[in-house]
Protein backbone atom coordinates (compact mmCIF):
# COMPACT_ATOMS: atom_id res chain seq x y z
CA UNK A 1 0.00 0.00 0.00
CA UNK A 2 1.58 3.21 -1.17
CA UNK A 3 1.10 6.15 1.20
CA UNK A 4 1.95 9.85 1.00
CA UNK A 5 1.31 10.76 4.62
CA UNK A 6 4.32 13.08 4.72
CA UNK A 7 2.23 15.62 2.78
CA UNK A 8 -0.41 15.82 5.50
CA UNK A 9 0.38 19.37 6.69
CA UNK A 10 0.37 20.91 3.23
CA UNK A 11 -2.81 19.13 2.20
CA UNK A 12 -4.50 20.10 5.47
CA UNK A 13 -3.89 23.79 4.76
CA UNK A 14 -5.34 23.40 1.26
CA UNK A 15 -8.37 21.55 2.61
CA UNK A 16 -9.11 24.18 5.25
CA UNK A 17 -8.97 26.89 2.57
CA UNK A 18 -11.34 24.98 0.24
CA UNK A 19 -14.83 26.39 0.89
CA UNK A 20 -16.64 23.73 -1.15
CA UNK A 21 -14.86 20.98 0.72
CA UNK A 22 -15.60 22.60 4.08
CA UNK A 23 -19.30 22.63 3.22
CA UNK A 24 -19.24 18.89 2.51
CA UNK A 25 -17.27 18.19 5.68
CA UNK A 26 -19.78 20.18 7.72
CA UNK A 27 -22.53 17.87 6.46
CA UNK A 28 -20.51 14.78 7.37
CA UNK A 29 -19.77 16.09 10.84
CA UNK A 30 -23.30 17.25 11.58
CA UNK A 31 -25.80 15.35 9.45
CA UNK A 32 -24.18 11.90 9.50
CA UNK A 33 -23.61 12.18 13.23
CA UNK A 34 -27.19 13.34 13.81
CA UNK A 35 -28.54 10.44 11.74
CA UNK A 36 -26.50 7.98 13.76
CA UNK A 37 -27.66 9.52 17.04
CA UNK A 38 -31.28 9.30 15.88
CA UNK A 39 -30.84 5.64 14.96
CA UNK A 40 -29.31 4.95 18.38
CA UNK A 41 -32.22 6.65 20.14
CA UNK A 42 -34.65 4.31 18.38
CA UNK A 43 -32.82 1.25 19.72
CA UNK A 44 -32.44 1.27 23.53
CA UNK A 45 -30.49 -1.98 23.41
CA UNK A 46 -27.81 -0.59 21.11
CA UNK A 47 -25.17 -0.26 23.84
CA UNK A 48 -25.69 -3.92 24.74
CA UNK A 49 -25.36 -4.82 21.05
CA UNK A 50 -22.04 -2.95 20.93
CA UNK A 51 -20.78 -5.03 23.85
CA UNK A 52 -21.85 -8.23 22.11
CA UNK A 53 -20.26 -7.16 18.82
CA UNK A 54 -16.99 -6.37 20.62
CA UNK A 55 -17.02 -9.72 22.40
CA UNK A 56 -17.74 -11.68 19.21
CA UNK A 57 -14.87 -10.04 17.36
CA UNK A 58 -12.54 -10.44 20.32
CA UNK A 59 -13.41 -14.15 20.63
CA UNK A 60 -12.94 -14.67 16.90
CA UNK A 61 -9.49 -13.05 16.90
CA UNK A 62 -8.47 -15.26 19.83
CA UNK A 63 -9.47 -18.30 17.73
CA UNK A 64 -8.73 -16.91 14.29
CA UNK A 65 -6.97 -19.97 12.88
CA UNK A 66 -9.79 -22.29 13.93
CA UNK A 67 -12.53 -20.21 12.34
CA UNK A 68 -10.59 -19.57 9.13
CA UNK A 69 -9.99 -23.31 8.74
CA UNK A 70 -13.69 -24.00 9.31
CA UNK A 71 -14.59 -21.33 6.76
CA UNK A 72 -12.32 -22.86 4.13
CA UNK A 73 -13.82 -26.32 4.68
CA UNK A 74 -17.37 -24.99 4.22
CA UNK A 75 -16.44 -23.04 1.09
CA UNK A 76 -14.96 -26.15 -0.50
CA UNK A 77 -18.06 -28.15 0.46
CA UNK A 78 -20.15 -25.48 -1.28
CA UNK A 79 -18.15 -25.83 -4.49
CA UNK A 80 -15.91 -22.82 -4.08
CA UNK A 81 -12.19 -22.29 -3.56
CA UNK A 82 -10.16 -20.35 -1.01
CA UNK A 83 -6.82 -18.74 -1.83
CA UNK A 84 -4.44 -17.40 0.83
CA UNK A 85 -2.37 -14.29 0.16
CA UNK A 86 0.46 -13.28 2.49
CA UNK A 87 0.79 -9.78 1.05
CA UNK A 88 -0.50 -7.45 -1.62
CA UNK A 89 1.74 -8.72 -4.40
CA UNK A 90 0.68 -12.31 -3.84
CA UNK A 91 -3.00 -11.33 -3.68
CA UNK A 92 -2.77 -9.42 -6.97
CA UNK A 93 -0.94 -12.31 -8.62
CA UNK A 94 -3.60 -14.79 -7.48
CA UNK A 95 -6.45 -12.60 -8.68
CA UNK A 96 -4.80 -12.02 -12.06
CA UNK A 97 -4.31 -15.77 -12.46
CA UNK A 98 -7.97 -16.42 -11.60
CA UNK A 99 -8.97 -13.97 -14.32
CA UNK A 100 -6.73 -15.74 -16.82
CA UNK A 101 -8.45 -19.05 -16.05
CA UNK A 102 -11.52 -17.80 -17.92
CA UNK A 103 -9.58 -15.78 -20.53
CA UNK A 104 -11.07 -12.65 -19.05
CA UNK A 105 -10.81 -9.30 -20.78
CA UNK A 106 -13.16 -7.18 -18.69
CA UNK A 107 -13.62 -7.01 -14.91
CA UNK A 108 -16.28 -5.22 -12.88
CA UNK A 109 -15.78 -4.42 -9.20
CA UNK A 110 -17.87 -3.35 -6.27
CA UNK A 111 -16.53 -1.09 -3.54
CA UNK A 112 -13.82 -2.81 -1.51
CA UNK A 113 -11.34 -1.10 0.79
CA UNK A 114 -9.08 -4.15 0.72
CA UNK A 115 -8.69 -3.98 -3.07
CA UNK A 116 -7.91 -0.27 -2.71
CA UNK A 117 -5.29 -1.25 -0.13
CA UNK A 118 -3.82 -3.80 -2.57
CA UNK A 119 -3.93 -1.30 -5.45
CA UNK A 120 -5.56 -4.09 -7.40
CA UNK A 121 -6.87 -2.05 -10.33
CA UNK A 122 -3.47 -0.96 -11.72
CA UNK A 123 -2.12 -4.47 -11.12
CA UNK A 124 -4.89 -6.01 -13.26
CA UNK A 125 -4.63 -3.28 -15.88
CA UNK A 126 -0.94 -4.09 -16.19
CA UNK A 127 -2.05 -7.61 -17.14
CA UNK A 128 -4.14 -6.23 -20.00
CA UNK A 129 -7.52 -6.33 -18.23
CA UNK A 130 -10.11 -3.55 -18.35
CA UNK A 131 -11.30 -2.90 -14.79
CA UNK A 132 -14.37 -0.83 -13.93
CA UNK A 133 -15.53 0.23 -10.49
CA UNK A 134 -19.32 0.05 -10.31
CA UNK A 135 -20.06 1.82 -7.02
CA UNK A 136 -20.89 5.34 -8.19
CA UNK A 137 -18.45 7.06 -5.83
CA UNK A 138 -15.67 4.59 -6.59
CA UNK A 139 -16.34 4.91 -10.31
CA UNK A 140 -15.93 8.69 -10.12
CA UNK A 141 -12.64 8.58 -8.20
CA UNK A 142 -11.35 5.82 -10.48
CA UNK A 143 -11.85 8.13 -13.45
CA UNK A 144 -10.04 10.88 -11.54
CA UNK A 145 -7.19 8.66 -10.31
CA UNK A 146 -7.85 9.47 -6.64
CA UNK A 147 -8.05 7.56 -3.37
CA UNK A 148 -11.39 7.27 -1.53
CA UNK A 149 -12.32 10.35 0.45
CA UNK A 150 -14.40 8.39 2.96
CA UNK A 151 -15.05 4.70 3.60
CA UNK A 152 -18.78 5.08 2.98
CA UNK A 153 -18.76 8.05 0.57
CA UNK A 154 -15.65 7.82 -1.63
CA UNK A 155 -16.41 10.91 -3.76
CA UNK A 156 -18.06 13.10 -1.14
CA UNK A 157 -15.42 15.81 -1.60
CA UNK A 158 -16.43 16.57 -5.20
CA UNK A 159 -19.00 19.06 -6.43
CA UNK A 160 -21.55 18.27 -9.14
CA UNK A 161 -19.57 20.51 -11.47
CA UNK A 162 -16.36 18.55 -10.88
CA UNK A 163 -18.18 15.27 -11.52
CA UNK A 164 -19.71 16.77 -14.66
CA UNK A 165 -16.26 17.69 -15.97
CA UNK A 166 -14.97 14.20 -15.18
CA UNK A 167 -17.87 12.47 -16.95
CA UNK A 168 -17.68 14.82 -19.93
CA UNK A 169 -14.06 13.88 -20.60
CA UNK A 170 -14.38 10.16 -19.77
CA UNK A 171 -17.67 9.43 -21.53
CA UNK A 172 -16.84 10.88 -24.92
CA UNK A 173 -15.63 7.43 -25.86
CA UNK A 174 -19.14 6.16 -25.10
CA UNK A 175 -20.83 8.61 -27.43
CA UNK A 176 -21.71 11.12 -24.70
CA UNK A 177 -21.01 14.58 -26.11
CA UNK A 178 -23.10 16.79 -23.83
CA UNK A 179 -21.86 18.09 -20.48
CA UNK A 180 -24.60 17.80 -17.86
CA UNK A 181 -24.43 19.03 -14.28
CA UNK A 182 -27.85 18.06 -12.96
CA UNK A 183 -27.30 15.40 -10.29
CA UNK A 184 -30.12 13.13 -11.48
CA UNK A 185 -28.84 13.27 -15.06
CA UNK A 186 -25.30 12.53 -13.90
CA UNK A 187 -26.51 9.38 -12.15
CA UNK A 188 -28.49 8.39 -15.26
CA UNK A 189 -25.41 8.88 -17.42
CA UNK A 190 -23.30 6.70 -15.13
CA UNK A 191 -26.01 4.05 -15.11
CA UNK A 192 -26.12 3.93 -18.92
CA UNK A 193 -22.35 3.58 -19.24
CA UNK A 194 -22.02 1.05 -16.43
CA UNK A 195 -24.91 -1.08 -17.70
CA UNK A 196 -22.85 -2.02 -20.74
CA UNK A 197 -19.91 -2.95 -18.51
CA UNK A 198 -22.15 -5.21 -16.41
CA UNK A 199 -23.46 -6.99 -19.52
CA UNK A 200 -20.02 -7.64 -21.01
CA UNK A 201 -17.94 -8.44 -17.91
CA UNK A 202 -16.10 -11.75 -17.70
CA UNK A 203 -15.25 -11.49 -13.98
CA UNK A 204 -16.94 -9.80 -11.05
CA UNK A 205 -14.89 -8.84 -7.99
CA UNK A 206 -16.43 -7.94 -4.66
CA UNK A 207 -15.19 -7.44 -1.16
CA UNK A 208 -16.89 -9.00 1.86
CA UNK A 209 -18.17 -7.22 4.93
CA UNK A 210 -18.21 -10.48 6.86
CA UNK A 211 -17.15 -14.12 6.40
CA UNK A 212 -19.30 -16.71 8.18
CA UNK A 213 -17.31 -19.72 9.35
CA UNK A 214 -20.41 -21.81 10.04
CA UNK A 215 -21.66 -21.77 6.43
CA UNK A 216 -18.69 -20.71 4.29
CA UNK A 217 -20.66 -17.67 3.13
CA UNK A 218 -19.66 -14.09 2.44
CA UNK A 219 -21.96 -11.25 3.49
CA UNK A 220 -22.27 -7.95 1.65
CA UNK A 221 -23.90 -4.76 2.95
CA UNK A 222 -24.60 -2.23 0.18
CA UNK A 223 -27.01 0.51 -0.86
CA UNK A 224 -26.67 0.61 -4.65
CA UNK A 225 -27.12 -3.05 -5.60
CA UNK A 226 -24.05 -3.02 -7.84
CA UNK A 227 -22.25 -5.59 -5.67
CA UNK A 228 -25.01 -8.11 -6.32
CA UNK A 229 -24.68 -7.58 -10.07
CA UNK A 230 -20.91 -8.06 -9.79
CA UNK A 231 -21.47 -11.29 -7.87
CA UNK A 232 -24.13 -12.81 -10.13
CA UNK A 233 -23.80 -11.61 -13.74
CA UNK A 234 -20.22 -12.57 -14.77
CA UNK A 235 -19.05 -16.16 -15.20
CA UNK A 236 -16.61 -15.88 -12.30
CA UNK A 237 -17.08 -14.25 -8.91
CA UNK A 238 -13.96 -13.40 -6.91
CA UNK A 239 -14.37 -12.13 -3.34
CA UNK A 240 -11.33 -10.37 -1.90
CA UNK A 241 -11.15 -9.53 1.78
CA UNK A 242 -9.00 -9.47 4.91
CA UNK A 243 -8.65 -12.46 7.21
CA UNK A 244 -10.05 -10.44 10.13
CA UNK A 245 -13.55 -10.29 8.57
CA UNK A 246 -14.41 -13.78 9.86
CA UNK A 247 -17.23 -14.28 12.39
CA UNK A 248 -18.46 -17.62 13.74
CA UNK A 249 -22.19 -17.95 12.90
CA UNK A 250 -25.19 -16.57 11.05
CA UNK A 251 -26.63 -15.51 14.40
CA UNK A 252 -23.56 -13.32 14.84
CA UNK A 253 -24.13 -11.88 11.37
CA UNK A 254 -27.69 -10.92 12.33
CA UNK A 255 -26.27 -8.82 15.16
CA UNK A 256 -23.72 -7.08 12.94
CA UNK A 257 -26.39 -6.40 10.32
CA UNK A 258 -28.21 -4.41 13.01
CA UNK A 259 -25.10 -2.55 14.16
CA UNK A 260 -23.29 -1.69 10.90
CA UNK A 261 -25.87 0.36 8.92
CA UNK A 262 -26.89 2.37 11.97
CA UNK A 263 -23.27 3.24 12.70
CA UNK A 264 -22.36 4.01 9.09
CA UNK A 265 -25.26 6.05 7.73
CA UNK A 266 -27.91 6.07 10.45
CA UNK A 267 -30.08 3.64 8.47
CA UNK A 268 -32.11 0.98 10.23
CA UNK A 269 -30.89 -1.35 7.52
CA UNK A 270 -28.98 -1.10 4.26
CA UNK A 271 -30.85 -1.42 0.96
CA UNK A 272 -29.16 -4.73 0.18
CA UNK A 273 -28.07 -7.39 2.67
CA UNK A 274 -26.72 -10.32 0.67
CA UNK A 275 -25.23 -13.75 1.34
CA UNK A 276 -23.19 -15.75 -1.20
CA UNK A 277 -22.23 -19.35 -0.54
CA UNK A 278 -20.75 -20.71 -3.73
CA UNK A 279 -21.14 -20.94 -7.51
CA UNK A 280 -24.35 -21.58 -9.42
CA UNK A 281 -25.81 -24.99 -8.69
CA UNK A 282 -27.86 -27.23 -10.92
CA UNK A 283 -31.32 -25.75 -11.24
CA UNK A 284 -30.27 -22.21 -10.29
CA UNK A 285 -31.59 -19.55 -12.64
CA UNK A 286 -28.45 -17.43 -12.45
CA UNK A 287 -25.13 -17.00 -10.70
CA UNK A 288 -21.44 -17.45 -11.54
CA UNK A 289 -19.92 -20.66 -12.79
CA UNK A 290 -17.09 -20.40 -10.27
CA UNK A 291 -16.68 -18.86 -6.83
CA UNK A 292 -13.24 -17.94 -5.48
CA UNK A 293 -12.33 -16.20 -2.23
CA UNK A 294 -8.95 -14.54 -1.75
CA UNK A 295 -8.13 -14.10 1.94
CA UNK A 296 -5.56 -11.37 2.44
CA UNK A 297 -3.15 -11.11 5.35
CA UNK A 298 -0.92 -8.20 4.29
CA UNK A 299 0.28 -7.45 7.82
CA UNK A 300 -2.85 -8.39 9.73
CA UNK A 301 -1.45 -11.47 11.44
CA UNK A 302 1.49 -9.35 12.62
CA UNK A 303 -1.00 -7.21 14.55
CA UNK A 304 -2.20 -10.16 16.64
CA UNK A 305 -0.93 -10.04 20.19
CA UNK A 306 0.28 -6.45 19.85
CA UNK A 307 -0.89 -3.12 21.25
CA UNK A 308 -2.96 -2.56 18.09
CA UNK A 309 -4.65 -5.97 17.84
CA UNK A 310 -8.04 -4.45 18.68
CA UNK A 311 -7.93 -2.57 15.38
CA UNK A 312 -8.69 -5.90 13.70
CA UNK A 313 -12.20 -5.66 15.17
CA UNK A 314 -13.00 -2.77 12.82
CA UNK A 315 -16.08 -3.29 10.61
CA UNK A 316 -15.34 -0.28 8.35
CA UNK A 317 -18.49 1.69 9.22
CA UNK A 318 -16.83 5.12 9.13
CA UNK A 319 -18.48 6.34 12.35
CA UNK A 320 -15.12 7.41 13.79
CA UNK A 321 -14.44 9.54 10.70
CA UNK A 322 -17.78 11.31 11.01
CA UNK A 323 -17.15 12.10 14.69
CA UNK A 324 -13.51 13.17 14.37
CA UNK A 325 -12.84 16.94 14.56
CA UNK A 326 -9.65 16.49 12.54
CA UNK A 327 -11.23 14.46 9.72
CA UNK A 328 -14.21 16.81 9.53
CA UNK A 329 -11.78 19.72 9.17
CA UNK A 330 -9.43 18.34 6.51
CA UNK A 331 -11.12 15.32 4.85
CA UNK A 332 -9.87 11.96 3.70
CA UNK A 333 -7.58 12.98 0.83
CA UNK A 334 -5.34 14.81 3.29
CA UNK A 335 -4.25 11.56 4.98
CA UNK A 336 -2.49 10.21 1.90
CA UNK A 337 -3.74 6.69 2.61
CA UNK A 338 -6.66 4.49 1.64
CA UNK A 339 -7.61 4.46 5.33
CA UNK A 340 -8.23 7.88 6.86
CA UNK A 341 -9.59 9.37 10.06
CA UNK A 342 -8.95 7.77 13.45
CA UNK A 343 -9.14 4.20 12.16
CA UNK A 344 -6.68 5.04 9.38
CA UNK A 345 -4.36 6.71 11.86
CA UNK A 346 -4.05 3.36 13.63
CA UNK A 347 -4.33 0.94 10.71
CA UNK A 348 -2.02 2.65 8.21
CA UNK A 349 1.10 2.54 10.45
CA UNK A 350 0.28 -1.11 11.23
CA UNK A 351 0.03 -2.11 7.56
CA UNK A 352 2.99 -0.02 6.40
CA UNK A 353 5.31 1.23 9.16
CA UNK A 354 5.36 3.91 11.79
CA UNK A 355 8.27 5.58 10.00
CA UNK A 356 6.11 5.97 6.87
CA UNK A 357 2.88 6.96 8.57
CA UNK A 358 3.85 8.60 11.86
CA UNK A 359 2.13 11.81 10.80
CA UNK A 360 -1.32 10.23 11.07
CA UNK A 361 -1.53 9.29 14.78
CA UNK A 362 -0.42 12.84 15.50
CA UNK A 363 -3.50 14.13 13.65
CA UNK A 364 -5.74 13.72 16.68
CA UNK A 365 -7.06 15.90 19.49
CA UNK A 366 -7.52 12.80 21.69
CA UNK A 367 -11.06 13.99 22.41
CA UNK A 368 -12.14 10.33 22.53
CA UNK A 369 -15.20 10.79 20.32
CA UNK A 370 -14.00 8.07 17.94
CA UNK A 371 -13.97 5.45 20.69
CA UNK A 372 -17.30 6.74 21.97
CA UNK A 373 -19.08 6.05 18.66
CA UNK A 374 -17.24 2.88 17.55
CA UNK A 375 -19.78 0.05 17.28
CA UNK A 376 -17.21 -2.53 18.42
CA UNK A 377 -15.62 -0.28 21.09
CA UNK A 378 -12.12 -0.06 19.62
CA UNK A 379 -9.87 2.02 21.94
CA UNK A 380 -8.59 4.19 19.10
CA UNK A 381 -7.02 7.00 21.22
CA UNK A 382 -4.86 4.61 23.22
CA UNK A 383 -3.60 2.95 20.03
CA UNK A 384 -2.79 6.31 18.45
CA UNK A 385 -0.89 7.11 21.64
CA UNK A 386 1.00 3.84 21.21
CA UNK A 387 2.13 4.86 17.72
CA UNK A 388 3.18 8.28 19.04
CA UNK A 389 5.31 6.57 21.66
CA UNK A 390 6.85 4.35 18.98
CA UNK A 391 7.58 7.38 16.83
CA UNK A 392 9.26 9.19 19.72
CA UNK A 393 11.29 6.20 20.95
CA UNK A 394 12.65 5.51 17.47
CA UNK A 395 13.48 9.20 16.85
CA UNK A 396 11.14 9.51 13.86
CA UNK A 397 9.63 12.70 15.27
CA UNK A 398 11.34 16.04 14.49
CA UNK A 399 14.38 16.84 16.63
CA UNK A 400 12.87 20.14 17.79
CA UNK A 401 9.82 18.29 19.06
CA UNK A 402 11.92 15.74 20.94
CA UNK A 403 14.07 18.48 22.51
CA UNK A 404 10.97 20.44 23.47
CA UNK A 405 9.36 17.44 25.14
CA UNK A 406 12.64 16.63 26.86
CA UNK A 407 12.87 20.13 28.31
CA UNK A 408 9.25 19.95 29.44
CA UNK A 409 9.83 16.58 31.08
CA UNK A 410 12.86 17.97 32.92
CA UNK A 411 10.89 20.98 34.12
CA UNK A 412 7.97 18.81 35.21
CA UNK A 413 10.33 16.67 37.33
CA UNK A 414 12.25 19.63 38.76
CA UNK A 415 10.21 21.92 41.03
CA UNK A 416 12.42 24.99 40.81
CA UNK A 417 12.60 24.75 37.00
CA UNK A 418 8.84 24.27 36.76
CA UNK A 419 8.18 27.33 38.94
CA UNK A 420 10.62 29.40 36.89
CA UNK A 421 9.12 28.29 33.56
CA UNK A 422 5.50 28.93 34.56
CA UNK A 423 6.24 32.28 36.22
CA UNK A 424 8.23 33.70 33.33
CA UNK A 425 6.09 31.94 30.72
CA UNK A 426 3.00 33.70 32.05
CA UNK A 427 4.77 37.07 32.01
CA UNK A 428 6.04 36.61 28.45
CA UNK A 429 2.61 35.56 27.19
CA UNK A 430 1.05 38.55 28.94
CA UNK A 431 3.45 40.87 27.11
CA UNK A 432 2.69 39.14 23.79
CA UNK A 433 -1.03 39.33 24.41
CA UNK A 434 -1.09 43.02 25.32
CA UNK A 435 -4.22 44.64 26.69
CA UNK A 436 -6.56 42.06 25.14
CA UNK A 437 -4.64 39.23 26.81
CA UNK A 438 -4.85 37.11 23.64
CA UNK A 439 -1.85 35.63 21.81
CA UNK A 440 -2.42 35.34 18.06
CA UNK A 441 0.88 33.78 17.01
CA UNK A 442 3.12 31.66 19.19
CA UNK A 443 6.69 31.19 17.96
CA UNK A 444 8.46 27.94 17.09
CA UNK A 445 6.43 24.75 17.63
CA UNK A 446 3.35 26.70 18.78
CA UNK A 447 3.05 28.59 15.51
CA UNK A 448 0.96 26.00 13.68
CA UNK A 449 -1.51 25.77 16.55
CA UNK A 450 -1.97 29.52 17.06
CA UNK A 451 -2.25 30.40 13.38
CA UNK A 452 -5.87 29.22 13.39
CA UNK A 453 -6.93 29.89 16.99
CA UNK A 454 -6.22 32.41 19.73
CA UNK A 455 -4.60 31.62 23.05
CA UNK A 456 -6.12 33.40 26.02
CA UNK A 457 -3.48 34.48 28.51
CA UNK A 458 -4.19 33.54 32.11
CA UNK A 459 -4.79 36.44 34.49
CA UNK A 460 -3.45 36.69 38.01
CA UNK A 461 -0.88 34.45 39.66
CA UNK A 462 0.09 30.91 38.68
CA UNK A 463 -1.41 27.93 40.50
CA UNK A 464 1.67 27.47 42.67
CA UNK A 465 1.73 31.16 43.56
CA UNK A 466 -1.94 31.08 44.50
CA UNK A 467 -1.39 27.88 46.49
CA UNK A 468 1.40 29.50 48.51
CA UNK A 469 -0.67 32.63 49.13
CA UNK A 470 -3.65 30.58 50.34
CA UNK A 471 -1.42 28.40 52.49
CA UNK A 472 0.09 31.47 54.17
CA UNK A 473 -3.33 32.96 54.82
CA UNK A 474 -4.62 29.69 56.16
CA UNK A 475 -1.59 29.23 58.42
CA UNK A 476 -1.96 32.72 59.81
CA UNK A 477 -5.61 32.08 60.65
CA UNK A 478 -5.05 28.57 61.91
CA UNK A 479 -7.04 27.16 58.96
CA UNK A 480 -6.31 24.02 57.04
CA UNK A 481 -4.67 24.83 53.68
Amino acid sequence: MHVTTEKFHGRAKEAIANKNLQGGLFIIGKIFTAMRDHAMAQMPEFEALRDQARDIKRHTLENLGTYLAQFEERVIENGGRVHWARDGKEANRIIAQLCKEVDARTVIKSKSMVTEELELNPALEAEGLTVTETDLGEYIIQLRGEKPFHIVAPAWHLTAGEVADTFYEAHKAHGRTERVEDKVKLVEEARIVLRERFKKADVGITGANFLIAETGSIALVTNEGNADLCATLPRKHIAVTGIEKIIPTLDDLALFWRVLPRSATGQDTANYLSLYSGPRREGDADGPESFDIVLVDNGRSDMLGTAVEDMLRCIRCGACLNACPVFTSVGGQTYGSVYSGPMGSVLTPALTSVSQAAMLPNASTFCGKCEEVCPVRIPLPSMMRHWREEEFSKHYSPAAQRWGLGLWAYAARTPWAYRLATTWGRKVLALMGGKKRVVHALPFIGKGWSEKRDLNVGEGATFLEQYKQRKRRGGAKGERA
